[in-house]
């Protein structure tokens, strides 16, 4: 009988331990932000001057025809070249916008980049990585209108999903669909 015992303690201390793990998962408190609502940007490539005010997600699936303009709108403008950018990025940019309250314009730095792109930028500073996520179109580079970057910061922090990257000399946060990691 005691036995019995030590297996329904033990049942219920796995039980526990796992829903505590699930309630402290950042990926699914960063889904929650906005299960099934539809997600809406709007966007502003501050290199080519384009803006975008796109839904892209209507509550139900990703909205292929709006992936595809978020997907020309990030391209590598230097050489217009395009690809699929991860959708998980714009999740990130509304996720990051709910939680400071705003709908901000968001004002593209950098989306993808040809590896040539990134040699070439490479060359002209240290802060560039080799094997930049931006070639994968799983970073990007932006800041919010009109909101302090520092906020912006915070905000991607508090999602714990990706890697966050300040850069407040250049007046920017990188985000990108990595693991999650934190530097500047």
């Amino acid at each position: 009988m005691p036995k019995k015992t030590d297996l329904s303690r033990r049942n219920a201390m796995l039980t526990g331990i796992v829903a505590l793990g699930a309630i402290c998962s950042p990926s699914v408190s960063f889904a929650s932000l906005f299960k099934d609502t539809p997600r809406e940007l709007n966007l502003n490539n501050l290199h080519t001057g384009e803006e975008l005010l796109t839904e892209y997600f209507n509550g139900k699936s990703y909205q292929r025809s709006e992936m595809k303009k978020i997907n020309h709108f990030c391209r590598d403008f230097r050489r217009n070249e395009t690809i699929n950018m991860d959708k998980r990025l714009f999740d990130q940019l509304s996720a990051i916008q709910q939680t400071i309250g705003c709908n901000s314009q968001v004002q593209l730095i950098s989306g993808y980049r040809s590896p040539e792109t990134n040699k070439m930028l490479r060359g002209q500073s240290n802060g560039v990585a080799k094997k930049s996520m931006h070639m994968l179109g799983q970073a990007i580079d932006f800041r919010l209108q009109d909101v302090p970057l520092i906020e912006v910061k915070k905000a991607a922090l508090s999602l714990k999903v990706g890697g966050v990257g300040y850069y407040p000399d250049s007046n920017f946060v990188h985000i990108d669909t990595g693991r999650f990691r934190t530097w500047g």
